[in-house]
């Protein structure tokens, strides 16, 4: 039986390459989440998202087989490929939609993401810095373009900040 996460760590193409590369991860997909629709109820667009008109995170849906990756493993990668302690921020992308987020879908998702964040705070990892990772439960994800789907995978390339 499969399960699904959902992360923002900055720019979407680089963290779908991170996770959709992972052994027990079945599909990944890119979108927006964690805001509100546009005026007239539709989908959110990029244009949408980047103008910071809708409250959106750029974020990635992670499907994966628990039994061949745990969701622990998945919240170290969060963690291990983006800086927690940037506001609006992931090295030269600046705005809101760039946000580092974990949105859950489970009262365990939720217990497992608070309880990382709180362990990587206290190590000495970030000294003096305070990890701004929202926890959210999980909201409408709105599947972006499709020419945003697995990016680097279809143009090259391999990161943007990571």
């Amino acid at each position: 039986m499969t399960q699904v996460a959902t992360f923002a760590a900055g720019c979407f193409w680089g963290v779908e390459e991170l996770f959709r590369t992972q052994k027990g991860v079945i599909s990944t997909q890119v979108g927006y989440t964690g805001g509100h629709p546009p005026a007239g109820g539709q989908a959110p667009t990029y244009e949408d998202v980047c103008g910071s008109r809708t409250g959106h995170a750029e974020a990635v849906e992670v499907t994966y087989d628990p039994s061949q990756i745990s969701y622990e493993k998945l919240l170290g990668l969060f963690w291990e490929n983006h800086d927690p302690t940037t506001p609006n921020r992931q090295g030269p992308d600046i705005g809101s939609q760039y946000r580092s987020a974990i949105f859950f879908h489970t009262p365990e998702q939720e217990q497992l993401a608070k309880a990382s964040k709180e362990k990587l705070q206290q190590s000495s990892q970030y000294k003096n810095k305070t990890i701004v990772t929202e926890i959210l439960p999980a909201q409408k994800f709105y599947r972006a373009e499709e020419y945003h789907q697995q990016y680097f995978l279809k143009n090259g390339g391999s990161t943007c900040h990571i």
